[in-house]
């Protein structure tokens, strides 16, 4: 790769792909150089604001010889699509959480990967934040002793914000289960290293007109018996961010608003001027969505990592470690540009370049979906599932 530059194609010029592009464009290594999109404004402001090539078509951004890798931000349905039609080309995949809807979509993407020869990341995800990984980092080192407890619990507007008939249905990976839940799922294994035995959860579809899981509270069992609680509410009343200090989930200072996201959905008054809202949202309409104010650290909800010889949690701007000597504090590094996403394009590129085996790869991204799916199917049918049980179920 001529000067170890990396020339990067986005697919899917949404929300995520405004999320991300600041990230993209703050790596040193990395040029943003195409998109694809069948949006005709996306791909307009695309080419006014980053001056790249647009296309309308995956493949026709995945047959540029001037593209190395593409990011795949396009809705969770197409994300299988676009990481065959990637490899075969083969391009380098970063495809966006959650990985695919299915495990044989998952197996799928990961087989073209390895049978192209080419780089597959799953992410973003916040077991890239910084303080997951200085936590793990703890913990794998056995510098704060064994690990015994991980407890994760988020509670926001999520349900509320606007959304596209599908982002409704938990059928077309809609819901706070393919969007949120991955999420926990990926900190706390980021955190343990090993493989989740079995999950038992309990979800809950609060408000019939939005008709898919909105909250959720589970325990997941590693295999060595360490335990993972989990508690997720999308449905806009407490705000865990309140523990933070009003430092939201990117790591933006913001300010409590409670209940406000279900006001401003009840004064769309129809689905079409939601639909229209939600598309404003992405690069379309709001360009990059660049960090305001002072930089902190990303988070996801109150987090707890339980050791023999410490608690530790995020903090705004590192890591809080509760020990016998008392509290203290230890700083995450100085972002580029949002700490969780520099972390999945510094992965990608190690890979890609440098051939360093990344955590988050295909074979991971599997696993998460697949401990996904088990608490799916463990709150329909109320009862404990263990994964071995379900290897096949969820093809």
């Amino acid at each position: 790769m001529p000067g170890q530059i990396l020339r990067i194609g986005v697919i899917g010029l949404g929300r995520a792909a405004a999320q991300m592009l600041p990230s993209l464009l703050a790596h040193p290594a990395v040029r943003v150089v195409a998109a694809a999109d069948p949006n005709e404004a996306a791909r307009a402001r695309f080419v006014r604001d980053l001056g790249g090539t647009a296309y309308a078509t995956v493949d026709e951004l995945c047959a540029d010889p001037g593209v190395d890798a593409v990011y795949i931000a396009s809705p969770h349905q197409f994300h299988v699509g676009a990481v065959l039609v990637a490899a075969n080309a083969g391009k380098h995949c970063i495809v966006e959480k959650p990985m695919a809807l299915s495990l044989e979509e998952c197996r799928a993407m990961t087989d073209a990967a390895e049978r192209n020869g080419v780089v597959l990341v799953v992410g973003h995800s916040h077991g890239f934040d910084p303080s997951s990984m200085m936590i793990r980092a703890k913990v794998q080192s056995g510098a704060v002793g064994a690990l015994r407890m991980i407890t994760n619990l988020n509670y926001n507007d999520f349900l509320y914000r606007p959304r596209r008939p599908e982002e409704l249905d938990t059928t077309q990976g809609g819901g706070i289960m393919y969007n949120q839940v991955p999420h926990m799922i990926d900190v706390v294994r980021t955190i343990h290293g090993g493989p989740v035995q079995s999950v038992h959860a309990v979800s809950g579809i609060w408000d019939p007109t939005r008709p898919t899981e909105g909250a959720m509270t589970a325990l997941l069992e590693f295999a060595d018996g360490v335990p993972a609680s989990l508690t997720y509410s999308g449905y806009d009343r407490f705000d865990s961010d309140e523990f933070y200090g009003w430092v939201g989930e990117n790591g933006n200072a913001k300010q409590p608003a409670y209940g406000a996201a279900r006001r401003t959905i009840r004064g769309y008054g129809s689905q079409a001027a939601e639909v229209d809202a939600r598309t404003k949202r992405g690069f379309a309409g709001v360009g990059m969505n660049r960090p305001s104010g002072p930089a902190h650290q990303p988070h996801f909800g109150l987090l707890i990592v339980s050791c023999d010889g410490a608690d530790l949690r995020p903090s705004p701007d590192g890591i809080l470690i509760y020990d016998d000597q008392g509290v203290h504090e230890e700083l995450a590094p100085t972002p580029r540009a949002t700490p969780n996403k520099d972390g999945v394009i510094d992965e990608f590129y190690d890979a890609v370049v440098n051939g360093t085996l990344p955590l988050h790869d295909g074979a991971w991204g599997t696993a998460t979906m697949h401990a996904t799916l088990a608490l799916l199917q463990s709150a329909r049918e109320r009862r404990p599932i263990r994964l071995e049980e379900t290897a096949n179920a969820h093809a």
